[in-house]
């Protein structure tokens, strides 16, 4: 049973949320205060399997407690709760290693689903982190990518990637000169079967972007195909 540790100030949702978690058979603890929320992870994150954390919270601010869990090496996947008129903070939330989020108002099963989501992408990357005899290696252009290692590598330097932003790489590389809708790029690497929200999307592969690319506003491996979505080439200059 995966247990979730739901941190919101409104008691209205964190008791509609423990509900509906319950019921599809997650363990639930819920906090109302950031600062007490980082307590419980720093001390104890082997304890849950994922955290649902609100952004505006008392004690400490969600994006705060995302910022140094993340800077602790602490890995529990993250799936953020955000008001529509906090797209900046989510834009920063994602970048400071959040996994997913959802927007209030939100459908408590859409919740459910997402954490779902986020729960069998993370057994696959451990999965695939296992020791292999011969490691997958991708490359393109200046970009290598081990995949056994988790490493990636542009111009020869050792580059970071949230664990999001790299399964989003791999996926790309993995499919090059391949025109990908951004539903499907939703539904391959975010595990999302329908979606009405695809930001997610735009703003990781803008990080992705400001990451392999020498200029980010003129990319040459991530290119944006009006009305569908990417394609990824090998580097060579184009539009």
């Amino acid at each position: 049973m995966p247990t979730v540790l739901v941190v919101d100030d409104e008691a209205s949702i964190r008791t509609l949320v423990e509900y509906n978690f319950s019921r599809s058979g997650f363990d639930v603890e819920t906090v109302d205060d950031g600062r007490v929320a980082y307590e419980k992870l720093k001390q104890g994150a082997s304890k849950y399997d994922l955290v649902v954390l609100d952004l505006m919270l008392p004690g400490m601010d969600g994006l705060e407690v995302c910022r140094r869990l993340r800077q602790e090496g602490v890995k529990i996947p993250i799936i953020l709760l955000t008001a529509r008129d906090e797209e900046v903070d989510l834009v920063l939330g994602l970048e400071l290693g959040a996994d997913d989020y959802v927007t209030k108002p939100f459908s408590p099963r859409e919740l459910v689903a997402r954490a779902r989501a986020v729960l069998r992408r993370t057994e696959s990357r451990e999965e695939d982190a296992q020791p292999t005899s011969s490691g997958k290696v991708l490359r393109a252009g200046n970009i290598v990518m081990d995949v056994a290692r988790h490493e990636v590598r542009v111009r020869g330097q050792l580059v970071e990637f949230t664990p999001k932003e790299f399964e989003l790489l791999q996926y790309f590389m993995e499919n090059p000169e391949h025109v990908l809708s951004r539903d499907q790029l939703l539904d391959r690497v975010w595990g999302y079967s329908a979606a009405t929200d695809t930001r997610i999307v735009d703003v990781h592969v803008s990080h992705l972007r400001e990451k392999i690319e020498d200029d980010s506003k003129n990319p040459k491996y991530i290119r944006t195909v009006r009305g569908i979505g990417y394609k990824f080439t090998e580097g060579t200059s184009g539009s």
